[in-house]
């Protein structure tokens, strides 16, 4: 819009528009300038494009008031197939459509899931936690380490949570869970929470536990 107003500009006009006066137009047609061009046009067919399922009825609707045949008014939607054949419009089937997701060399091979990760970390971020914990006595013998991407904030401000992560894992090991999948989802839960109160963000976390 704003290329078209500096080109209008360029050329010594004087654009009136919602930024310099109170004024807006929508820059789709009304329903009278669609009457006035169906009937300036005199179309044979008449194919509706653009907008919400409501606006091409209406659209339609207009069309066959100004004298096109309703059976020459199509409706389509994204897939309908479209024939124009002797001067006659009309549907003949549908094709499969859709969003087709290019990932470098991948083609229509990503999934919700994939997207929905790629979401989460564009917007909240990343943090990997790392620990080691004794097989014997459930101790943590090195880490909690905290690694974050697309944060503001330095790792050092994840020092403040590393006491209580450390009691949680040596607890939880304690208490009979010595399952790494189970120690790894009590880090997950313990630096979400803490990372959702002291942040206000929802990262993807990846926590790895090893056992020594």
């Amino acid at each position: 819009v704003f290329r078209i107003i500096n080109g209008l500009t360029r050329l010594g006009a004087r654009v009136v528009h919602s930024g310099n006066a109170k004024v807006h137009v929508s820059g789709h047609a009304s329903a009278g300038e669609l009457l006035y061009c169906y009937n300036i046009l005199k179309p044979r067919n008449v194919m509706p494009v653009h907008g919400e399922v409501r606006h091409l009825v209406a659209n339609a609707a207009l069309a066959v008031q100004t004298g096109v045949p309703a059976d020459r008014v199509v409706l389509a939607e994204d897939g309908v197939v479209v024939d124009l054949v002797d001067g006659r419009a009309s549907v003949v089937g549908a094709v499969p459509c859709g969003y087709v997701y290019v990932d470098g060399s991948s083609v229509g091979e990503i999934t919700e899931v994939e997207l929905k990760d790629r979401r989460i970390l564009g917007d909240e971020g990343f943090i990997s936690i790392f620990a080691v914990i004794s097989s014997a006595d459930g101790k943590v013998l090195a880490g909690p380490q905290i690694t974050a991407r697309g944060f503001a904030e330095q790792d050092a401000v994840f020092d403040d949570i590393l006491p209580e992560l450390t009691k949680a894992l040596e607890d939880a090991s304690q208490s009979g869970a010595t399952d790494v999948h189970q120690l790894q989802q009590v880090m997950r839960r313990v630096v979400g929470r803490w990372v959702s109160n002291r942040l206000r963000r929802r990262p993807m976390i990846i926590p790895v536990v090893v056992e020594a």
